[in-house]
């Protein structure tokens, strides 16, 4: 049972997809249908809307006709998105009398390169009348002729059909003639007049009738033909055709006047009743063009030329006639062969002018459609590109082509294609059609700037001037446009500290390199350079290479002499020789020395000027001075020369050195006689040392001013210390307040070591210097006036003008000491904006200073600062909220800045104990109280 079902199954499934593929087909042709003679602009149908597009996308989908032939009859609207007549449609013109009238178009989808076909049918309207080949017709009978005896009518032709096409006829009244309409085997009515009564010459020998055709379209059409009928002698045989139709095969080819056949009828009569002529019958336009027939001889020839693709098959009524009239009808069936006369036409639906030569293969170039109108092998078209471009054809749908790339593009190769496509038949001979396509080839950023070198050299002497050109690097970009401009830079570098752009500079567009300083060959001799050629592409590319720049020595250093050289020692500087020196005995030797290189560098030595002229001798390259000759005793014992050094520069630079030389065989006697020797001070040699005598002069003058006003000042703080010493028995007579108080206190502080124990009216307040030296102390009203003003407070000083300033302020009972203001040692406290705590590091460290002494004497219970025991006398100043148990023991950890000494307290010195100092307590007691 398994079996059949799955069969069956099987079977359903291929209806399925056979009925699936008859819709495809199916939708790929819209059929729509249109009367003939419409205005031009009507419409055939919606177009848009069978394609299921909007109606305004048309245009953007690319949609367009692209039917061949040679008039275009209908259009597409893009607004309404309809197929439109395009202009006056004739039925007849187009079709003839085919039953069925069609025009195919071909509708093409460029975006989505898709060929839709679309039949339109053409609907006949009754837009012609019948009408009749001749508009009189003569008809000859005999008298003797018998009731019924028939006679045929001219026929009348209609180019409609169906109910417009010709549907009867009717004859004018009369008495002796009636109309009888039969139908002919092919469809076409013919009438033929029907004699009813006998004819009597004698009567009437002329019977003038009227026959009229009609159609039967809406409003009905007719036309008319006089038919004149003459009474004459009997002619009782008609003219007879040897056959009842002719047919002829013939080659499209055939030249004018070719003869085709000859057509031929008999009559067996006599005289003028046996002769026969013959004419076309109801003959056309298009036939009468075509066709010629003899009337006499009954030959058919070539009147024009025949052509397959209009029509290939022509249908030619012929009838004979003998004198009286009598006719026989026949066809004449003329099949045109096809030649190979039409050479392919190729239409190009879709081109893409330019691409770029990034284009991936089987990217669509242009969409083509080939047509021969020839039939048969002689329109079978094969197309074809040359082999050696990178295309290739493909064919799609019916007839249409597409050109594609093959192969990857290089515009750098080649730049624009000119692409020949040649479509060729089957017929023989072959016929062929070329049709030639320009394709540009867009540029991409895909070649990089390449120089023209591996590698540059230049060669600048040194001294050039600013911004002297050195040479022009080149870089060329094979792309195009904006990919191929090419801009130069150097890359950023130091030379011996200062950047490379302050050296040499390049022009961006030019690649022109500039000096942007003078070069000096005795700095450095080359410079590397590294030069970036980039183009302006997107993303850009760029390229290096390497420019080596070497400086060129000038001569512009004039040789240095480093010997002889002026002596600095006090010495005479004088060259020795003894008078027994024979001749090139070595004096002495010039040494120099020139900073250029090569030729500039080379040095020559010469004697310009000697006191003993031929005495001494100078080496042109080593700049020994010999003696040329032996000494004699008149020889002077003093002999001057003067010594050129000059270098091999262009132009040559040199220097000049002079030298003393004794002669004398005894050192004693040399010694001596150089005492008598006057030497030579130019004027400018005595300016200079005027000049350093007066220096020396100023500066003493300074140093002895600096010193006196230094013993000044050691003698007034002498003077200060002593009356400080005088005054020390007056601190106990000072009121509380001015200790406790910050604003009347005043210290100074020295980098001297001092211990300082304070306590308000007691005997025992004492300032203890362990050092020799003096330190600053609390300075007490007495004193202060007494003491030099430069040591005075100035708020002592006004506190003793008015005694009522020296009472306690009254204590503030708002006063609140946080935690963050306790006391402790200098700069590790932050003032409190609400509080009254002091504000500076002086009076911290005053109220640190008189904090601890008074613990001290509150340990020994001889306590007297500010009564109460326990507050140590601050309640007084800040407030009964502040007492000791609030203060920690910073006797050990206060240091006074500048001090290499401790605050200690009295106990220990009363057992002896020397007060902690150094520098190693200060820092760490600092180090701890800041954690």
């Amino acid at each position: 049972m398994a079996a059949p079902y799955g069969s069956d199954r099987r079977g359903l499934v291929w209806i399925c997809i056979f009925l699936g593929f008859l819709c495809d087909i199916r939708a790929e042709l819209i059929r729509y249908s249109v009367p003939e003679e419409l205005e031009r602009g009507s419409v055939v149908g919606n177009l848009a809307k069978d394609l299921g597009l909007e109606p305004g996308k048309l245009a953007e989908r690319g949609v367009r006709i692209v039917s061949r032939g040679k008039t275009q009859l209908f259009a597409l609207n893009p607004r309404s998105g309809s197929l439109v007549t395009a202009g006056r449609i004739d039925r007849e013109e187009l079709c003839d009398r085919s039953p069925k009238c069609t025009a195919n178009l071909e509708i093409l989808l460029e975006d989505k390169v898709r060929i839709l076909a679309v039949e339109v049918e053409i609907i006949d309207v009754n837009d012609n009348a019948p009408s009749f080949g001749v508009q009189q017709r003569e008809i000859k009978v005999a008298e003797s002729e018998i009731p019924g005896t028939r006679f045929p009518l001219p026929e009348a032709f209609d180019p409609d059909i169906g109910v417009n096409a010709l549907q009867g006829y009717y004859l004018s009244s009369n008495d002796h003639f009636s109309l009888d309409v039969q139908n002919g085997a092919d469809g076409i009515k013919y009438s033929e007049l029907v004699l009813e009564n006998a004819l009597d010459r004698e009567e009437e020998a002329v019977h003038h009738l009227v026959l009229t055709a009609f159609d039967g379209g809406d409003p009905v059409r007719s036309g008319t033909a006089t038919i004149q009928v003459t009474l004459m002698d009997t002619n009782d045989n008609a003219p007879v055709f040897t056959q009842p139709e002719y047919h002829v095969s013939v080659k499209e080819n055939l030249p004018v006047g070719t003869r085709l056949l000859t057509i031929k009828a008999t009559d067996p009569d006599e005289g003028a009743n046996g002769e026969v002529t013959y004419s076309f019958r109801n003959v056309r336009d298009k036939i009468s063009q075509l066709f010629q027939l003899d009337s006499l001889s009954g030959d058919i020839t070539m009147l024009g030329e025949l052509d397959y693709e209009d029509s290939g098959f022509y249908d030619v009524d012929v009838e004979a006639h003998d004198g009286p009239g009598l006719r026989a009808r026949s066809k004449v069936l003329v099949t045109v062969l096809d030649a190979n006369d039409n050479a392919p036409e190729v239409t190009i639906t879709s081109l893409t002018s330019s691409i770029q030569e990034a284009s991936s293969p089987g990217t669509v170039i242009a969409l083509f459609n080939v047509h021969d109108s020839d039939s048969g092998e002689n329109g079978l078209v094969a197309c074809s590109i040359p082999d050696n471009l990178p295309f290739r054809l493909e064919k799609t749908y019916g007839n249409y082509h597409r050109l594609l790339i093959h192969r990857s593009l290089d515009r750098e190769e080649v730049s624009e294609y000119n692409i020949t496509i040649t479509a060729t038949d089957q017929g023989t001979p072959p016929l062929s059609t070329e049709t030639y396509i320009s394709l540009q080839v867009v540029d991409i950023n895909d070649n990089p700037p390449t120089f023209t070198h591996a590698s540059y050299a230049a060669y600048i002497p040194e001294n050039n001037p600013r911004g002297a050109s050195i040479l022009t690097i080149t870089a060329q970009d094979p792309d195009s446009g904006e990919n191929a401009q090419v801009i130069y830079s150097l890359s950023e570098d130091t030379i011996q500290g200062a950047p490379l752009s302050s050296y040499v500079s390049i022009n961006s567009n030019t690649g022109v390199l500039y000096a942007l300083r003078s070069f000096d060959y005795e700095q450095f001799q080359d410079l590397k350079l590294l030069v970036t050629a980039r183009d302006s592409g997107n993303p850009p590319l760029s390229s290096n290479v390497s420019l080596s720049l070497f400086v060129l020595d000038q001569n512009d250093n004039t040789p240095e002499i480093l010997y002889p050289t002026l002596p600095t020692d006090g010495s005479t500087g004088v060259e020795l020789t003894p008078r027994s020196a024979e001749p090139g005995y070595l004096v002495t030797k010039v040494v120099a020395v020139d900073r250029d290189s090569g030729q500039n560098a080379w040095l020559s030595y010469r004697l310009l000027k000697a006191s003993e002229p031929g005495l001494f001798s100078v080496g042109l390259n080593t700049g020994e001075v010999r003696t040329a000759r032996a000494l004699l005793d008149r020889d002077a014992l003093k002999q001057n020369l003067v010594v050129s050094v000059q270098d091999h520069g262009q132009p040559p630079l040199s220097a000049t050195v002079t030298l003393t030389i004794a002669v004398s065989d005894n050192i004693p006697d040399i010694l001596a006689d150089l005492g008598s020797i006057n030497t030579h001070i130019d004027r400018e040699d005595a300016d200079i040392t005027l000049y350093l005598v007066v220096a020396v002069a100023v500066v003493s003058c300074i140093f002895l001013a600096f010193v006196i006003v230094l013993l000044i000042h050691k003698l007034r703080h002498w003077h200060a210390t002593r009356l400080l010493r005088a005054a020390g028995s007056g601190l106990s007579s000072m009121p509380t307040s001015h200790f406790v108080g910050v604003d009347g206190v005043q210290a100074f502080l020295q980098t001297y070591s001092h211990e300082v124990s304070l306590t308000a009216d007691s005997g025992k307040s004492h300032l203890i210097f362990p050092q020799p030296n003096y330190a600053d102390t609390l300075i007490s009203q007495e004193s202060c006036g007494k003491s030099d003003p430069l040591l005075v407070s100035q708020d002592l000083l006004e506190i003793k003008g008015d005694s009522s300033l020296l009472q306690q302020a009254p204590p503030n009972t708002d006063w609140r000491f946080s935690q963050a203001q306790r006391p402790g040692t200098s700069g590790s406290q932050n003032g409190d904006e609400t509080g009254t705590w002091p504000n500076n590091q002086f009076d911290t460290e005053m109220l640190q200073a008189m904090i601890l002494a008074s613990a001290s004497e509150a340990a020994d219970g001889s306590s007297t600062l500010g009564g109460g025991a326990g507050t140590m006398g601050l309640s007084a100043r800040y407030g009964p909220q502040f007492t000791l148990q609030h203060v920690p023991d910073y006797r050990q950890n206060v240091y006074i800045p500048g001090s290499n000494a401790t605050l200690t307290n009295a106990a220990g010195k009363r057992d002896g104990k020397a007060p902690a100092g150094g520098n190693g307590n200060k820092k760490k007691s600092g180090k701890k109280e800041k954690k």
